[in-house]
């Protein structure tokens, strides 16, 4: 295969990725790290992020169009631009089918991605050097800040642009972390379903102040994630898996009283199946 060949495929299997990365998303309860640790992109998507240096604007005010175009290709443009056009087309075209299905189809959904995360949690554990004490003592921590995190109630924190900010910063640092969705996060911040008429009604103050949120977010916490991940790869990954099973709450209280047939289980089955078949079709590629 020619080079240029290569490079199409790539960049098609990093925009697929991204579109499943957004229908994750999209879900309270699901996170799109999730996906990108189980299709291989996560330490690249981190360490990209961790690339980025805002300076080149300042050298381009200065006339230092050399030093500018310098930090300008640091930046995994083959990564960002297929991933975020991946995740943007996913959250146009399959918001609506997602909610529907929530909303209609809740216990069905919520074993898919029950058997989607509880499969991702396997796949990332091959990954880990054995079960070391503190191994086991990173998974624990996650599994509890998960399951505890999933129990708690819905804030009463107002929208004032601060609040925005805030969630914003908050909610893109989950969006990346495996097992905690950044939806969820702005569920419980009481954020959710404002932010979702911010955009329907192209409030720009607002999704300003939020993305300028996320922003900061997103480049402050890549630098954590990239140091833990180069330096304590296996209880990092060990912590990851463990707010994978703690996260399974959510969808367990969706499904928690529902009559167990074929219309839980098979879902349930997909959806653990599926993420191997995402896994497999990544070429095995490691975290």
């Amino acid at each position: 295969m020619s080079e240029s060949n290569k490079g199409i495929k790539e960049t098609i299997t990093i925009f697929l990725k991204g579109f499943v990365m957004g229908m994750a998303d999209i879900v309270p309860g699901i996170s799109g790290g999730t996906i990108a640790l189980i299709t291989g992109i996560y330490e690249r998507l981190i360490r990209a992020i961790n690339n980025v240096d805002f300076k080149f604007i300042l050298y381009f005010l200065k006339g230092d169009f050399r030093e500018a175009n310098r930090n300008i290709r640091k930046i995994d443009f083959k990564l960002f631009i297929p991933l975020l056009l991946g995740i943007g087309l996913a959250f146009l075209l399959m918001s609506n089918l997602i909610y529907f299905c929530l909303n209609n189809l809740v216990a069905p959904t919520y074993a898919f991605f029950f058997g989607l995360i509880l499969a991702s949690a396997v796949l990332i554990y091959k990954q880990v050097d054995g079960l070391s004490v503190k191994n086991i003592l990173f998974l624990i921590i996650g599994f509890l800040f998960a399951f505890l995190f999933v129990g708690m109630g819905v804030m009463q924190i107002g929208h004032s642009l601060p609040v925005i900010f805030l969630s914003g910063v908050v909610a893109i640092c989950a969006m990346i972390l495996p097992g905690i969705s950044g939806a969820f996060i702005l569920l419980l911040l009481n954020q959710y379903k404002y932010m979702l008429m911010v955009l329907k009604s192209l409030q720009l103050a607002e999704i300003f102040v939020f993305c300028s949120g996320a922003l900061i977010g997103i480049l402050c916490f890549s630098r954590i994630l990239n140091y833990l991940l180069s330096r304590y790869k296996s209880f990092t990954l060990s912590f990851l898996i463990g707010l994978m099973l703690g996260s399974l709450r959510l969808p367990y209280q969706n499904i928690v009283g529902v009559n167990f047939s074929l219309f839980i289980l098979v879902p349930g089955i997909l959806g653990f199946l599926v993420a191997f078949v995402l896994e497999n079709k990544s070429g095995n590629a490691k975290v």
